[in-house]
């Protein structure tokens, strides 16, 4: 009995060896094909061969590297931004103090040698008026982190998703149905659809007085460059011909953000930190959050492949990347809006909020899994991070019912 059980375990050995010997094989059988005949060919024919072997070698070295190094990313970079310190809610005008110097007139100075002083005028020394500073406002922290997360994902890092060797997949399979080489692509996105939305916002509303003055110009090209493909390359065919990249879209996006808060700062433009205003802009990313989560919902409940969910990934870094902005963006409204927060006493849930975000980005695992609920060998990585949405938006919609009473 124990040599059928031995002779059976070798021959599945055997199979299997059989199995992948064939399978390799089969793999390397087109590169052994065009190997032998590469050595056939006269110089003239490999030398162009080889021009493109190597830049092709170059171009995947490059893509790769860009695909798995994050530059910049920082789970807690709000910290950077030192918001705390700042003394009034955004568009207010900043405490000034006049430079006034009071400076005396001097009595004259007789010009012959010992002539006696002149007599000092009964009246009070003269002073020289007040120099009245400039005017200063407070500038949006909502539109810094919306520029400087913009900037991470097209300055600091290449924009992977317009890239060519992404665009032309592998072996013409589209890289976000493959495991490889997606995750940073998906986590842009993610974060561009967070300050996308919040654009939006600031065109609508948080940059106009009461919904009733003219949208402000830096901003409407802002929302409309922030609004371009993400896939677009140099070249393409919906239509075709020459196109303009989408890094150079977001890249001016950033100028504009700048630009409006460069005015805000001088008081020529405003920023209206009205309570309805913080509602309406609460309100949005609640919905925006809503949204992944059916998606991710949706993506938990009808595929369970564990680590061999081939999109899985793709979800789980869109929406990670979602949250990474709205981290962001969220922390930099309780310094826009100070001002709300503290006279309708959302100190506490607004931190508790910002609390579950930070919970959310410490999930960074290695493979992301997909896996049943109930399962005990695979994971669940997507209704878990779905699980930290729902808590921020819980929060979001508690801080909004409060704000409506």
């Amino acid at each position: 009995m124990l040599d059928r059980v031995t002779a059976f375990f070798q021959r599945m050995g055997q199979l299997a060896g059989r199995g992948l010997g064939l399978l390799v094989a089969w793999l390397i059988w087109p590169f052994m094909a065009a190997h032998g005949w590469y050595r056939g060919r006269h110089w003239m024919v490999k030398g162009p061969i080889l021009v493109v072997l190597v830049l092709l070698g170059g171009l995947y070295g490059y893509f790769v590297w860009q695909t798995q190094v994050w530059t910049g990313f920082n789970a807690n970079y709000v910290d950077n931004y030192r918001w705390s310190e700042r003394t009034v809610a955004a568009g207010q005008e900043l405490p000034s103090v006049a430079a006034a110097s009071a400076t005396p007139v001097s009595p004259p100075v007789s010009a012959e040698p010992g002539a006696a002083p002149a007599t000092a005028p009964a009246t009070a020394p003269v002073s020289q008026p007040p120099v009245q500073a400039a005017r200063q406002c407070q500038s949006s922290a909502i539109v810094d982190v919306a520029a400087d997360l913009t900037d991470m994902t097209v300055n600091q890092n290449a924009w992977i998703s317009s890239m060519v060797l992404y665009k032309l997949g592998l072996f013409g399979v589209d890289w976000d149905n493959t495991p490889f080489l997606d995750n940073k692509a998906s986590f842009q996105r993610g974060v561009n659809q967070a300050v996308r939305r919040t654009s939006v916002e600031l065109v609508d509303t948080l940059a106009r007085m009461r919904g009733t003055s003219g949208v402000n110009n830096n901003l409407q090209s802002a929302r409309s460059n922030l609004q371009f493909d993400e896939y677009s390359w140099y070249f393409g065919f919906s239509p075709f011909g020459p196109k303009t990249p989408t890094p150079s879209y977001y890249r001016a996006a950033i100028k504009n953000l700048r630009t409006f808060n460069t005015e805000l700062a001088a008081c020529s433009v405003v920023f209206d930190g009205r309570g309805d205003n913080f509602v309406q802009f609460i309100d949005r990313i609640a919905n925006d959050l809503g949204n992944t989560s059916a998606i991710l919902k949706e993506r938990s409940e009808n595929y369970n492949g564990g680590w061999f969910d081939t999109r899985a990934d793709d979800r789980f870094w869109f929406a990670y990347g979602q949250l990474y902005g709205y981290y962001g963006v969220l922390a930099a409204a309780g310094a826009d809006f100070s001002q709300v927060i503290r006279e309708r006493n959302l100190g506490p849930i607004w931190v508790e909020t910002l609390a579950q975000l930070k919970a959310a980005l410490r999930i960074q695992p290695a493979i992301i899994s997909n896996g049943r609920e109930d399962g005990w060998i695979m994971p669940t990585h997507l209704a878990v991070m779905g699980f930290y949405i729902l808590r921020v938006r819980s929060n979001l919609v508690e801080v909004r019912s409060v704000l409506d009473r």
